[in-house]
């Protein structure tokens, strides 16, 4: 009798102690945007909430390669940031879903991205392609400055130039996908072999080559403005150049993962990444992207989309699997390294 009571009250005390046990509220995210802005959104998603956020970072085409890769146990509860067209494949492939959050305060082009995919994909912030160029190794070498996508072809340039592969990097594909809709297929690969001849390195990243163009490893580069902008805010010798034949813009896409383990957690991130305050603050760590929502400002540095030659981006056709996998698979035959 006296066996049984105290194990009674020894079982009881279990019950008792169990709800004072801190339980940690978990999010696995994968983050496509530049590292530094990766690491100051978690912190301050995790001083809000209490969560504990395992993030790792990756590109576009990286981190659509790995939710492709776990679609049958997903590791990833959200991918934030990032061009928008990977996004989309994921969400046509099935591999997103829908996080139902008010989006009524967004702009037009980032509420376009959730009208596209379902709502599983929602735009976060928009930048333009552009050209930049290290001032003091152009004038070094007594190169020109390029006005347009046309002087990137030029024999003076050979071994000059710098870009990311489009497979595993957003940003060049985002290149790459612009020369089709500028120049018509056929004329954009003629384009794109060309100005191949004048490549050093096709980097994994989207924004490494303009950080080699800040350091002077290489003379151009192509990439996204406001990348650039932060580089020469930092004190680099880059010049900036939006292409006189127009260019193509990214919608930085946000999308919680088919079959996410932490769902509730991703919806509450998904909420904080839109609020006006949260968005407001990139310009902290110098991410100068144009944020989506219409209550956030916008930094004084940040590239004016108005005052640049923006394409009519099709995001629904260049954001397919089907067309992004043909093209790729172009570029690699045509263009790529060998």
């Amino acid at each position: 009798m006296k066996h049984s009571l105290k194990l009674g009250i020894a079982v009881l005390g279990l019950f008792v102690a169990a709800p004072q046990v801190a339980f940690t509220q978990e999010l696995n995210l994968v983050c496509s945007a530049e590292q530094d802005w990766c690491d100051f959104m978690v912190n301050l998603f995790e001083e809000e909430t209490g969560a504990d956020v395992a993030m790792v970072r990756k590109s576009s085409g990286e981190a659509l390669a790995q939710v492709r890769a776990e679609a049958s146990n997903p590791k990833i509860d959200v991918w934030w940031g990032g061009t928008g067209d990977p996004h989309l494949v994921a969400a046509e492939e099935g591999l997103t879903q829908a996080s139902g959050v008010d989006i009524s305060e967004l702009q037009d082009w980032a509420q376009n991205m959730a009208t596209i995919s379902d709502g599983k994909t929602i735009g976060i912030y928009a930048g333009a392609l552009g050209i930049a160029y290290n001032s003091e190794l152009l004038a070094e070498k007594g190169l020109e400055a390029p006005k347009c996508w046309a002087d990137l072809a030029d024999p003076s340039y050979v071994g000059e130039i710098q870009v990311a592969n489009p497979n595993s990097s957003g940003t060049a594909y985002t290149e790459l996908a612009t020369f089709v809709q500028l120049f018509g297929e056929d004329e954009a690969f003629a384009r794109l072999k060309a100005i191949g001849e004048n490549v050093n390195q096709y980097t994994k990243s989207g924004s490494a080559p303009s950080k080699a163009a800040g350091r002077g490893e290489t003379t151009i580069s192509i990439g996204f403005m406001h990348d650039m902008v932060k580089l020469a805010s930092s004190g680099f010798p880059l010049e900036i150049v939006a292409p006189c034949e127009g260019t193509g813009y990214e919608v930085g896409g946000m999308s919680i993962i088919e079959g996410a383990r932490n769902f509730d957690m991703a919806v509450k991130w998904v909420e904080f990444a839109l609020r006006p305050d949260i968005q407001s603050r990139s310009v902290e760590v110098k991410s100068f992207q144009v944020p989506s929502n219409k209550n956030a400002s916008v930094a004084p540095e940040s590239p004016d989309l108005a005052s640049i030659k923006l394409i009519d981006y099709d995001f629904a056709t260049y954001g397919s699997s089907e067309t992004r996998g043909r093209l790729l698979a172009r570029w690699d035959d045509e263009v790529g390294p060998n």
